[in-house]
Parts: structure tokens; C-alpha cells; sequence
């Protein structure tokens, strides 16, 4: 595999399948300068030129997912790289479009579709007001898209500023190398860049702070991550045109969504589904393909302790991987409605998702269906599909629950059991199941992952559970390959909000060891690492980081 070097040969790499195949906003300018609120009626994206963030200095990018792409760390440095991946599109060579491109899509809430959040009550208004992808390639045979977040304002900012803080992009770059370290499918992490000259206002929580809401207004640095994935379509993206067709918006609606469900399909799905297969079925077998995906993913989540926060169906991406990386966090003290965002509530907590998840399928079906109206048949075979996905998810979270116990079969009582004990002893998620995961017989091995001190009468509870369980994981051979075999689905590293945020904290101050550090830590969640690392690393949430504002919750602001 040959090695991109310089940025010219970067570029060479370029190849925009989106700009080539579907249709442009017609009231765009050509240039890109579009960067007020307005409505766009029409038109998969808005070409848009991204708003560089001054003198931008480098702080980390992803050696894992470089190596992927065939370029040199060293291509990170790169003036003309860095550049581009701070915001200035000028530096765009030869094969490479001068021009990034945002994409609006609809909201909907738990399948209920909502356009206030459109500053023009129309819904023509909703999409990427910060993210601005600048550029589509070819790397190693696989197509991926890159894209800026924070990167200026678009048509769809909404009024805002289209900036993104430095604390929420050190967040998201680093969220997305430990997932993909976790083996979770997810957008990815390309590099990280800072403005030291330019200062973003936004509401935040003084130190000490117990406020649930915001309760300062804070300077911070203005930062650009940039977020890599074979695409950026979202569930919200098929409801945006699927109801501009149901709605005849305008003439071309209905061939519209015919265009961004066929780009779809190219863009996830090219080694799944035939392309000689007629179009209504490439649908219907992307209709399927999806569930899985969709069903896998959530199931993912609740085994690695992640919650979502505000899984809308514009969050939710079509390629069936994690997208969005914002009011997001990880369960540590168990808590089945645990909800790290302030204004997600129990309708997105932590054991909720599966149900959020089939409200988003919900809409994704409906946008289908719209393009097989003349094939009874295929409607058919997509409502069949819609109304197995209760079944699928069930059959992913038992076997999930099955692998993170060591087991073969499933026992859904004895999760149950267990779920109940977790939530009367307050375990610690990740640690409690790390330690599980060396199957012990005793209850003293697990009680350090305990937040609280156990009854006499809970802990008769967990030996009479703990020898049953023990049981059954001897019935399915050898404890030592079990154990192994457990500490490949249950990792010992987990995100601590607590152990982040000193990192983008001292990042604000031109330090950037603690970000360094934790892309190290993150890399290897499921390994044994150094006793200094286990030492800071793997240990229970302290007393006063509960109820922290900006720790234990937070707002949406970023």
C-alpha cells in the first residue's frame, strides 16, 4: 500500500460521488459564499465555502484512522493540511472542489415530525448550520467523505455562529477514536485543530456548580474537528424529501428522494446489495440491511455503557453507524434511565434507545415508502420488514446480554436478577462487569465496583446469583476460555467525564498531554495496561463529581 505524503498527492485522492450525482440547492450561489439563515426549498445540499478559524494550531489527529487511509502522520503538520482541515477551502488543488457543501434535513421526535425548531415555521430551514464537508476520495479502494465541525456558518445555522468550542470538538474527536477502539460502528475521528485568536461565547457551568442548566456565559477557543464516514446521510434526510413528495413541495420532489435513496444505496450499501437487482428491491434489501445495522448498533451502546442523549432521527445515520457526538455520554454509576443531556429526558435515557431506535426506523420506513407506491408487493415486504424490528432488537439485546455473562444460550432471568441487584447495590457499569469478567467466587472481588456499601440480606442475594451464574457459565466449557472470551466484550476503560474534561481544560491553556494520554487509554480499552493507568484510570466516579454541572450533566451547548 503506497503512502500519501504530501498534499498534493491528498488531493489526487479526491472524487465527489454526492456534488456529481445529485442536485444542487438552484438558488445557491456558485462561489459558496452562503453563510446567512434562509430557506432552501429544494436541492440535496447547498454548496457552501467552510470559514476558516485563524492561525489554527495543531493538537492531535488519528494515527489509527491515517494508517487506514494510507497517509503519513505527517501529513497532520502539512501547512496546506492543515489548512484545509481548519476551514480555508483556498488551498484546494488540482481534482479537489473549491467548495465545500452543507445538507439540510427534517426532524422528528419519536416518530412525531416537528418543524419548530425551523426559524421560518416551514422546515425549510433545518440542517447542517456548522457542518460543512470539504471533500469526498478514494482511499484504499473505500470511499469516504470529510467533514468539518465548527466549520463556519450555512444556510441552516439558524442565526448561530457555526463555531464549535474547543471543549465539545476535544469531546468529539476523542469519543470517536474509543468507539471505533471499542469496535462500535461510528463516524471517525481525521485531526483537531485550534484558534488561540479567536474566542466563542457560550453558556456553560461555573466551577463546583449543582445547576442543572447552564449558569455562566464562557469564552473559549474556537476549534474545527473533522469527522470521517462513508457518508453523512441521516433518517432525517430521506424525511426531509419524503415529505416534500408527499406533499408535491415542488414538481421534482418525489425524483428527489427517487435520487438521495439511490445515493444512498451506492454510498452504505455497495457490497451488500446487487446492484443488478431492480431498484424497488435494492429498497426493500436496504430496508433490512438498515434494521440490522440499526438493531446491532443500540444493542452496542447498552453493552459498552453509551447513551445517545438525543437520538432524533436527524442523529441517527442511515449507514447504520454512530453519528452524532454531542449531548452523548457513558453510564458509570447503573442506571437504566441514566441521560447524561439536560434536555434529553427519559424518552432518550440509557435502556430507552431501543425504543428511540424503532421510532427512527419508523420514519426511515415511511420515507421508503412513497417511492414504491405502484408495487403492492414491495410495500409488503417493507411493512413485514418495519414490523419485525421489535423482534430483531429483542434478539440483539439477549444476545448481548448472553455475551457479556459468558454464556452460550440466553437466561433471561437470570439478567433480570442481575439488572435488579446492579441498581440495588449501585454498581459501576464497566468496572462491575470487568471484574465479572474474571469470574469470580467470591462477592468481596466484586464489591469494589460497589458505590455503596451492601445489606447483609443483598449480599445473600448475589451469592445465591453468583453460584447459579457460576454454574451455567461452567456448562459452557472451559472458565478460562470463558473469562477470555468475557473480557473481549466487557472493556476495562471507559469515558469518565470526570478524567476528560482536566484534558480539554488544560487544552484551553496550549497543553495537550492529557488529550495525547487519553487517545492512548482509549485506544486499548479492552487490554491490561500500566498500573499508573490503571491506578488514574480504573476506579469508581469520587463523591463530589455527582451531580457536577458539566460532569455528571450537561447542556447541548457546544
Amino acid at each position: 500500500m503506497q503512502t500519501t505524503k504530501t498534499f498534493a498527492e491528498f488531493s489526487q485522492r479526491a472524487d465527489y460521488s454526492l456534488i456529481k450525482s445529485l442536485q444542487a440547492d438552484p438558488q445557491a450561489t456558485a462561489d459558496g459564499h452562503d453563510h446567512h439563515s434562509r430557506q432552501v426549498f429544494s436541492g440535496h445540499y447547498v454548496p457552501v465555502t467552510p470559514t476558516a478559524i485563524p492561525s489554527p494550531e495543531y493538537i492531535a489527529h488519528s494515527k489509527t484512522l491515517f494508517k487506514e487511509l494510507g497517509l503519513s502522520n505527517e501529513l497532520a503538520l502539512d501547512e496546506q493540511f492543515s489548512r484545509l482541515f481548519s476551514g480555508d477551502i483556498s488551498v484546494a488543488q488540482e481534482k479537489m472542489q473549491p467548495v465545500g457543501w452543507a445538507t439540510g434535513y427534517a426532524l422528528s421526535i419519536y416518530g412525531t415530525e416537528y418543524i419548530q425548531q425551523c426559524p421560518f415555521g416551514t422546515g425549510n430551514g433545518y440542517g447542517d448550520g456548522r457542518a460543512i464537508s470539504v471533500f469526498e476520495g478514494l482511499f484504499n479502494g473505500r470511499r469516504w467523505e470529510m467533514q468539518l465541525k465548527g466549520g463556519g456558518p450555512t444556510p441552516y445555522c439558524r442565526g448561530a455562529d457555526g463555531r464549535a468550542v474547543l471543549r465539545s470538538s476535544v469531546r468529539e474527536f476523542l469519543a470517536q477514536e474509543y468507539m471505533e477502539a471499542l469496535g462500535v460502528p461510528t463516524s471517525r475521528s481525521l485531526t483537531l485543530y485550534v484558534s488561540r485568536s479567536e474566542q466563542v461565547r457560550r453558556p456553560w457551568y461555573s466551577q463546583n456548580s449543582n445547576s442543572i442548566d447552564p449558569d455562566i456565559m464562557e469564552d473559549n477557543p474556537a476549534a474545527i474537528t473533522t469527522r470521517v464516514a462513508p457518508s453523512f446521510l441521516r433518517v432525517g434526510q430521506l424525511e426531509l424529501f419524503a415529505r416534500r413528495a408527499r406533499s408535491n413541495a415542488h414538481q421534482g420532489a418525489l425524483n428527489e428522494l427517487h435520487m438521495i435513496v439511490k445515493h444512498l444505496i451506492e454510498r452504505n450499501y455497495p457490497q451488500v446489495i446487487n446492484p443488478s437487482l431492480t431498484f424497488t428491491d435494492q429498497v426493500v434489501e436496504m430496508a433490512k440491511l438498515f434494521r440490522g445495522r440499526l438493531t446491532s448498533l443500540v444493542a452496542n451502546w447498552m453493552r459498552i455503557g453509551y447513551c445517545q442523549g438525543n437520538f432524533n432521527s436527524d442523529n441517527c445515520a442511515a449507514g447504520g453507524f454512530t453519528l452524532d457526538y454531542g449531548p452523548f455520554g457513558f453510564c458509570e454509576l447503573f442506571n437504566p434511565r441514566f441521560q447524561p443531556w439536560t434536555g434529553g429526558g427519559d424518552h432518550f435515557s440509557f435502556f430507552n434507545q431501543p425504543v428511540a431506535a424503532e421510532a427512527n426506523y419508523q420514519m426511515f420506513w415511511s420515507s421508503l415508502r412513497p417511492l414504491l407506491t405502484h408495487n403492492t408487493d414491495a410495500q409488503a415486504k417493507l411493512d413485514q420488514i418495519r414490523d419485525g424490528f421489535a423482534e430483531a432488537m429483542n434478539k440483539e439485546i439477549e444476545a448481548m446480554w448472553t455475551k457479556k455473562l459468558g454464556l452460550i444460550t440466553h437466561d433471561e432471568t437470570l439478567v433480570n436478577e442481575l439488572l435488579q441487584l446492579m441498581t440495588l447495590s449501585k454498581v459501576d457499569y464497566t468496572i462491575f462487569f470487568r471484574k465479572l469478567s474474571h469470574i469470580p467466587d467470591q462477592l468481596t472481588d466484586l464489591k469494589e465496583s460497589f458505590y455503596l456499601p451492601s445489606s447483609e440480606q443483598v449480599d445473600v442475594q448475589w451469592g445465591r446469583w453468583l453460584q447459579r451464574w457460576r454454574d451455567r457459565v461452567k456448562s459452557c466449557g472451559d472458565l478460562r476460555v470463558r473469562s477470555a472470551a468475557m473480557k473481549c466484550i466487557n472493556p476495562k476503560y471507559t469515558w469518565r467525564e470526570w478524567l476528560v474534561a482536566p484534558a480539554y481544560k488544560k487544552a484551553e491553556q496550549g497543553d495537550y498531554s492529557l488529550i495525547k494520554e487519553l487517545q492512548d487509554v482509549f485506544s486499548k480499552p479492552y487490554e491490561e495496561q500500566s498500573s499508573d493507568v490503571e491506578t488514574k484510570y480504573y476506579r469508581i466516579k469520587p463523591k463530589e463529581f455527582f451531580n457536577a454541572g458539566g460532569l455528571s450533566h450537561y447542556s447541548c451547548s457546544s
